[in-house]
């Protein structure tokens, strides 16, 4: 599928687990509804009714303590990515959009990893992992950022 830059929306992918994760997403990719087609993920079939008709994807919710529903997840994921061919994957977390990334990353896939505002001590578990794996990964604190983790706002703002 070609895209031109002039005529065409941008394919991305954005894709979080349902509650905060789900709700800072969607702050974040109100700023790309012009320039994107956004296809959207997450794991509660609620969330389709949230993005005004955009293209949605369910996915499984585990966590790490439930880590071989990772399985799955990736496959499908690594099937979407490979038909669809988005130009970008975004993610505010967690597992699941971890997941994202690592299948994107896999085929070559710009992807972006902002961990959530709520990790104003420690970046979380799969934003430890994510900074380490996606083309770009930001915090919402600027204390946290490091060579790895780009500071460069918050979505409270």
């Amino acid at each position: 599928m070609q895209h031109d830059n002039l005529t065409s929306r941008q394919p991305v992918f954005a894709v979080a687990s349902f509650g905060g994760h789900w709700i800072q997403l969607l702050r974040i990719t109100r700023g790309l509804a012009d320039s994107c087609e956004i296809t959207y993920s997450s794991t509660n079939p609620k969330c389709a009714s949230m993005v005004d008709g955009a293209d949605f994807v369910l996915t499984t919710d585990f966590s790490r303590w439930n880590a071989l529903k990772i399985f799955p997840s990736f496959f499908k994921f690594l099937r979407y990515f490979s038909k669809n061919k988005p130009r970008a994957v975004i993610t505010t977390g967690a597992a699941p959009g971890l997941t994202a990334i690592m299948a994107a990353r896999l085929l070559g896939i710009k992807t972006v990893w902002v961990d959530s505002i709520a990790n104003a001590e420690r970046l979380s578990f799969s934003g430890r992992v994510a900074r380490r794996i996606a083309s770009r990964a930001y915090t919402q604190w600027p204390d946290l950022a490091d060579r790895y983790t780009i500071y460069a706002g918050n979505v409270l703002k």
